[in-house]
Parts: structure tokens; sequence; C-alpha cells
């Protein structure tokens, strides 16, 4: 795998801290490059998030990297700090080895139930710490989180891209998020409206549970042929909450009745976080202080590349490059036009 536009050149030019290994992977946003930080000892792997220069680089790119860095957690892949070269805005942070979790739940065609208490428990930890710090995530999904390379694979959120701070941003009012995973407000929510950021992530945390079980979304079906059918159908669903588990699956009667307390459609009659962490099913094999572990996490104020300098970075990222709209606004406007045509549609709600 090469930078866009195919160069051979060292992405990292100029840069006397962190060296190449290898390429990790490439999308819309721009490339990942895992990296040696020379300056730890031993020397530490680091991912390394390039994004060229320009008008890809904006207000939400600098919302990511400000709401990740306060984000300090086991279960939190770590912001290490952003940097320019000629071309990139670089965005370093903590290597994962183990891969995302949707190739695991994929590999392992869904999971057996005890395991997939084991890592629901490990994201649930996750998201209450984020809340705890004023922080919605607003696209939790299985290819957002990322494995550590131990036998027994602890969980890490990875992406914040869509994210929003409670005091510090605007509250969510933009449907943004993976359809699949997109909890019933989000959905129907228009211009001018809010919702609960928060709230909407315990429904996506449900519906990456149903995965893990099942290896397959909640509200699609197999005999939705046709994309566009497929989709439709989909959202249909997730409005009438119109799921169940397939007869070869076997679930038990607690994850079944969490599930349901979680897959609801209004938000106030929703689970809370609290609920979920008293619930039965989730209590089962926890391990020791897992309860407690977040009462006694805080953000440090030491040792962080400061918002200022962050700022700084991000608006001096934006002053070169000629590139399309920015991947955010682009996945915004995109699920919002997406959304739009099919409510426009007759529903059966």
């Amino acid at each position: 795998m090469k930078p866009p536009g195919g160069h051979d050149y060292d992405v990292l030019e100029g840069n006397t801290r962190y060296k190449k290994i290898r390429d990790l992977n490439q999308g819309t946003f721009g490339f990942v490059q895992l990296a040696w930080d020379t300056k730890t000892t031993p020397h530490q792997q680091v991912a390394v998030k390039f994004m060229e220069r320009g008008d890809k680089v904006t207000k939400y790119v600098e919302r990511e990297i400000i709401n990740h860095r306060m984000l300090l957690h086991p279960h939190i892949i770590q912001f290490k700090e952003v940097f320019l070269t000629s071309r990139y805005l670089c965005i370093v942070m903590e290597y994962a080895s183990g891969g995302d979790m949707f190739e695991y739940v994929v590999k392992k065609n869904g999971l057996k139930e005890d395991e997939a208490r084991w890592f629901f428990q490990q994201l649930i930890v996750s998201i209450d710490y984020c809340h705890r710090m004023g922080v919605a995530n607003r696209d939790i999904k299985l290819e957002n989180t990322l494995l550590d390379g131990s036998l027994r694979p602890l969980l890490k959120i990875c992406d914040f891209g869509y994210s929003k701070h409670e005091k510090f941003q605007s509250a969510p009012g933009s449907r943004v998020g993976t359809p699949a995973y997109l909890a019933p407000e989000v959905i129907l929510t228009t211009m001018g409206k809010t919702y609960d950021g928060m709230i909407a992530d315990i429904w996506s945390c449900g519906v990456m549970l149903f995965v893990m079980l099942v290896g397959a979304y909640p509200f699609e079906r197999p005999e939705d042929k046709h994309d566009n059918q497929k989709l439709q159908k989909m959202i249909q669903r997730i409005l009438r909450v119109d799921y169940a588990f397939p007869p070869h699956v076997r679930v038990s009667s607690d994850c079944q009745d969490l599930l349901s307390k979680i897959l609801v459609r209004e938000p106030h009659r929703r689970i809370t976080i609290e609920g979920i962490q008293n619930h039965p099913w989730y209590l089962k094999n926890l391990p020791p202080g897992v309860s407690e572990m977040n009462n006694n996490l805080i953000m440090p104020s030491e040792g962080l590349q400061s918002v200022a300098e962050i700022k700084r970075i991000v608006q001096d990222g934006e002053k070169l490059g000629t590139t399309v709209a920015a991947q955010s606004q682009f996945l915004e406007d995109n699920v919002d036009d997406y959304l739009d045509e099919v409510l426009d549609d007759d529903l059966t709600i």
C-alpha cells in the first residue's frame, strides 16, 4: 500500500521521532502506518494516521483530536500527539495489534455468550468513562473497537470522529454514524432539534452486543436482496425495534432481557449505563474491581499536548492542499441525504 497518489517517498519526512515499520490500512480519510517511537525506551510501536493538509482538515478534525486527547483509559486507544509534515497532518495513537472487533467476530461467525459478555463488559466500562468525562461517542460499532494482542484480548475504542462534548460543543443534532447502529431518535431528528448523544450511545452498544452474539445486524434480514430495499427495510425495522435471534443462536433469558431494555425506541425509557451495570447478565463473571474502575480515573493535566497547541497545529494544517470536502462533513451530509430520502418514503412504523 502506498500513500494517496502512489508516491514511494517517506511521508514522515522531516520528522525525527517516528520511523515507519509498515502500512496498516487506508480509507477515504487518509491512511495509517505502524511506526516506532524512537524517543521511548524500549522503542514503542504506535499507529500514525495521515490526513492530507488542506480542506480535509477542519473543525471536525480538531474536535475529534481534542475529545480523544482527554480520554485516558485502559479500554480506549490512547492519543499521543498531533504534528505536521509538509503534506500531512499526522495523528499519533497507541497501537493495538489484535485487529478490530468486526474481523474477530466474522472470523468466529459470532461469539459464545460468555465471550460476548467479556467484551461487552469492557465496552460498557469504556463508554461509562467517556460519558463521565462529558463525551458522547456517536459512532460505536465493531469496526471502531480494536483488540490488543493478549491471549484474552482487551477491547479498546479507537475512533472519536463524530464525538461531542456536552460542555464545550453544541448538543447533537445531526444524523451521523453508521446506519445499522443508529438509534431511532437519531434517524428521526430534524433540523433545529437535538437528541441526547449519550442515550443514543447505549442503543449502539446494544446493536454491537447483538452482532457479537449472532454475527449479523439485528435489523437486517437475509431475504432483503437489493441494496436499496435492504437499507430502507433496515431503517423501518430500527424504527419498529423489529429484531429477533435466529433459531440456531441460543441466548440466555437474562441476555435477552438486557437487550430488550437497551433496544427501546423511546430514549427516556431506555436503560441507563448504571442500569446495565447492575443487570444480572452484565454482573455475571465480572472481574473484581471493574465496578469501581471509573471512580478513580481522572484526566491528568500534565504530559499531554495542550489544547492550544493542538488547535494551532490543526489550523496550520488547513493552509495547504486542494483536497475535496472534509470527510467528517462529507459523511454527515451523506447520512442525512440518505435518511431524508428513506424517510420521504412511506414507512410502516
